[in-house]
Order: structure tokens, then C-alpha cells, then sequence
């Protein structure tokens, strides 16, 4: 017993700088598509993308099946999302799958520099057209008219104060003058 655990304190030290290139990756993978997203959770979507990125999934000894069921297993039951620790555990697993051939601490080892260093991939993303019509045509700086009002002057969107028309329930006609002088010529005459 005092073996295993100083095998798992040295496999601990041995990669104390991989691990926190495999934590990098883990938050920039995390983070992908999802604007709420903190980076220290991970959806199972975001788990396949980078389970395909990394080339973890190579078709014959790890499948997107085999993905899914160890992130199945892995997450609790009414969650849907796993942790980094989790992460470390399910790359473990799969790790044994992809490299049959060697130790699991070896596997591990491959599974981490499969990962370090890789982000989301962005392909088959549309990109932005940079001519000149599009570029005039989203200039909101250039707006006129009632378009003009719903941006503020960095040209950020004011939402839905900018496109609707707020109701004035003052009791009075727009362009009245003399609003709110009411109660002072009724006092003023008693």
C-alpha cells in the first residue's frame, strides 16, 4: 500500500508542469461556445470537441461512443457538467483504451501530451467579410434617422429602449408645453 502511493506522489511531481499545461487546455476547452461559462466546469459537448481536437478519438481503439459512456460515467448523476479532477479521471480511463499497449502510467503520460497545449479548433466557422460595403453598412457611427437612435456613441446596441417606443404615462400630449403646471394654476387660483 505505501508503494502505490508513493508511485502516484512521483507520477504527482513528475508532472507538476504538465498538469498545469493540461488545466490550460481543460479552461480553454471549457470555455468554448459558452459565454456563462467559468472555465472550471465542462459540458459534454465541449468534453467530444476536445476529445476530437486532441486526436484522442482515433476511430479503431477509442470511438465518440467510448467519449460519451466514460463522460457518462464519470459526471454525477443530475449533473452535466465534470470538473478538472473529474477530467483527469475520465482521461485516465480512456487512456488505457487509446494505448493498450503500455503501462497505464505511460498511457496517462501519452493522453496528457495528446492534450497540453491545444485549444478549440475553429473549423468550419464562418468567418467575417472584410469589404467595404460591410463595413459601411455595419458602421453604426454612420446611422441616421430613428436606426441612429438605437445605438449609443460607442455603437453598442441600447437593446430594447432603442427599438421600441417608450409610452409616456405623464397624462399629457408629446409636445406639451406646459406639462406638470397643472396643480400649481389650480393651488394658485384657490
Amino acid at each position: 500500500m505505501a508503494d502505490k502511493s508513493a508511485k502516484s506522489n512521483s507520477h504527482e511531481g513528475a508532472t507538476a508542469g504538465e498538469i498545469s499545461a493540461l488545466e490550460e487546455a481543460f479552461r480553454k476547452f471549457a470555455v468554448h461556445g459558452d459565454t456563462r461559462a467559468t472555465g472550471k466546469e465542462m459540458h459534454g459537448k465541449n468534453w467530444s470537441k476536445l476529445c476530437k481536437d486532441c486526436n484522442i478519438i482515433d476511430g479503431k481503439n477509442v470511438t465518440t461512443t467510448d467519449v460519451d459512456i466514460v463522460f457518462s460515467k464519470i459526471k454525477g448523476k443530475s449533473v452535466r457538467t465534470i470538473t478538472f479532477e473529474q477530467f483527469k479521471e475520465a482521461l485516465q480511463e480512456l487512456s488505457k483504451k487509446r494505448f493498450k499497449g503500455k503501462s497505464d502510467e505511460e498511457a496517462l503520460q501519452e493522453m496528457y501530451k495528446l492534450i497540453e497545449g491545444k485549444g478549440p479548433g475553429l473549423t468550419g466557422v464562418t468567418k467575417t467579410v472584410a469589404s467595404p460595403t460591410v463595413s459601411r453598412l455595419t458602421d453604426t457611427s454612420k446611422f441616421t434617422g430613428s436606426h441612429k437612435e438605437r445605438f449609443d456613441a460607442s455603437g453598442k446596441g441600447k437593446g430594447r429602449a432603442g427599438r421600441e417606443d417608450l409610452v409616456d404615462n405623464s397624462g399629457y400630449v408629446s409636445g406639451y408645453k406646459h406639462a406638470g403646471t397643472y396643480d400649481h394654476k389650480v393651488q394658485g387660483n384657490k
